[in-house]
């Protein structure tokens, strides 16, 4: 096994801006598989946050335990594009905070 060139990016947002962060991702350049673009997967849940004092949140009230339906996004990304596509993610993302992963993937050869 070695060190692959790409990354898994994972994204938890609002079903009401699922669309928007995926056309940014792919825009950006992740999401490239082979010849194929705007690759990603989609998964269902529900995001629970509770702001303290100082957050601005776009979804709920501070001091209160808030509830969302949101998209769990996940896509490929090359290594050399990594901060492109988070920057990306961030303009279109509503939350203050966006909550996402990113994991090193490997090759098998």
């Amino acid at each position: 096994m070695e060190r692959s060139n790409n990354v898994k990016i994972v994204i938890f947002v609002p079903e009401s801006h699922a669309d928007a962060v995926r056309l940014a991702l792919a825009e950006a350049g992740a999401g490239k598989i082979g010849n194929y673009t705007h690759c990603s997967f989609s998964s269902k849940g529900v995001g629970r946050f509770k702001p303290g004092a100082g957050a601005h949140p776009a979804i709920g009230e501070v001091g209160r335990l808030e509830s969302v339906p949101e998209d769990r996004i996940e896509v490929v990304c090359g290594r050399d594009i990594l901060a492109k596509v988070v920057a990306a993610v961030k303009i279109v993302h509503p939350y203050e905070e966006v909550a996402l992963d990113i994991y090193p993937l490997e090759e098998c050869r």
